[in-house]
């Protein structure tokens, strides 16, 4: 299974890191995992200047599943609305055909 990894903002990059952990744990009781790894969010604008990067976007759309974390962190608030972390989201949604997502609770 080919999973994008987002981590994105914030929490992100560090609930990602243990998610990875326990599919890595998981992997070795017989199940084949690969993970390609790319910015979204704050993260990507920081870098690119996009909070999706086609990039990215082409990542999710070849992969068999996605691994995001969170985007959005205050010192975006003043960018353009279509440069915002947050429209990293609604872009994969968007373009992925998604309408919800999945969030653990303990």
């Amino acid at each position: 299974m080919n999973i994008a990894v987002l981590p994105g903002d914030g929490i992100g990059p560090e609930i990602i890191a243990e998610a990875v952990k326990v599919l890595r744990r998981i992997a070795q009781d017989g199940f084949d995992f690969t993970f390609e790894f790319a910015p979204v969010g704050g993260a990507a604008y920081a870098a690119s200047g996009h909070p999706l990067p086609e990039a990215t976007l082409n990542l999710a759309r070849s992969a068999d599943a996605v691994l995001f974390g969170a985007v959005g962190d205050w010192k975006y608030d003043t960018l353009e609305r279509h440069l915002r972390p947050e429209q990293a989201i609604l872009g994969l949604r968007k373009n992925l055909g998604l309408f919800a997502n999945l969030r653990p609770a303990v």
